[in-house]
């Protein structure tokens, strides 16, 4: 018995040395520059916020000819990208965007990619951007891509609820600031003649209320009646559907939503996401059309059903 261990532990011995000498081999001279590398871990239990932003996309957008002070196009293809990087990873719970940025929240509790900060910004924005490109066609038809866009992203850490929950009603914020802003410009420069020059001049120093009343009383248009997605821009959650040409089977999708996410209606709405839990079945009403963005996540629809289904 003795002598069957003393031959045991001499294999043992034996292969862990093969190991080492293998994985000696199998370095070279120049290993050691590895030691330069640091790793950036992200603090734990804090919510995650990857943030992408649109590089000198003010001559992007000349260049391609968007439409103003608003794109749908632009718009549903940055919809289209961010659904994309929702579906790639799973531990995104709600995302936001307006114009040509876009903010991914992660479950304060990830351990993806061992919460490295670089590895993390780096795959959303490559991802994001890749889709981007790969979508153009499907949005701008014949509008040929002239140069690639460029995206820049940064990673931020928010210790509590309130914080993430003030982050977000940041971003809404600023997206109704600048679109009454671009909706008033883009009105005085189109339909009222003024360069711009002039009318960045007529604007300066204005009010909410002052811009209210040159799209009302200048150019007959309420604000208010502004498409949604305009003003509050487009949320991103995950939301289980029944299936609407598949009665028996649920289905996990990406909702783009036009609401205020300011107020605690939001949040109590969709309480599960602060409490990182699963949320309950969505139902569409009778009167709300399936968004396009919806359609385009659910397989196997044939041409036909498409058409007779809600759109």
């Amino acid at each position: 018995m003795f002598t069957k261990r003393i031959s045991a532990y001499c294999n043992l011995f034996q292969q862990l040395k093969a190991r080492f000498s293998a994985t000696k081999m199998a370095k070279s001279k120049f290993e050691y520059v590895r030691t330069y590398e640091s790793e950036d871990y992200l603090l734990p239990n804090c919510w995650i916020v990857v943030r992408i932003d649109g590089k000198a996309f003010h001559k992007f957008s000349k260049k391609h000819d968007f439409e103003k002070p608003n794109d749908p196009r632009a718009l549903h293809l940055m919809n289209r990208a961010a659904s994309s990087v929702l579906n790639e990873y799973k531990d995104i719970l709600i995302a936001y965007g307006q114009s040509d940025e876009y903010s991914f929240v992660f479950r304060k509790d990830t351990t993806l990619y061992n919460r490295r900060k670089t590895k993390i910004t780096t795959y959303i924005n490559s991802l994001f951007s890749a889709s981007y490109v790969y979508f153009w066609r499907e949005y701008f038809k014949d509008a040929k891509l002239k140069y690639p866009p460029c995206f820049d992203s940064r990673v931020i850490l928010y210790p509590t609820d309130e914080t993430l929950r003030d982050y977000l009603s940041w971003r809404q914020a600023d997206c109704h600031i600048n679109n009454l802003y671009n909706t008033t410009f883009w009105a005085l420069v189109l339909k009222g003649g003024l360069t711009n020059a002039e009318a960045e001049q007529r604007l300066c120093g204005t009010l909410s209320s002052d811009k209210n009343e040159i799209l009302f009383s200048e150019f007959q248009t309420n604000y208010n009646n502004e498409p949604q997605m305009y003003k509050k821009g487009t949320i991103l959650l995950k939301k289980k559907i029944m299936h609407p040409f598949k009665n028996d089977k649920h289905k996990i999708v990406v909702l783009p939503l036009h609401e205020d996410l300011i107020q605690d209606d939001f949040w109590v709405k969709n309480s599960e996401l602060l409490k990182l839990k699963s949320g309950e079945l969505y139902s569409f009403t009778d009167s709300e059309k399936i968004p396009d963005l919806v359609l385009s996540q659910l397989h196997n629809l044939s041409v036909a059903e498409k058409d007779t289904g809600k759109q």
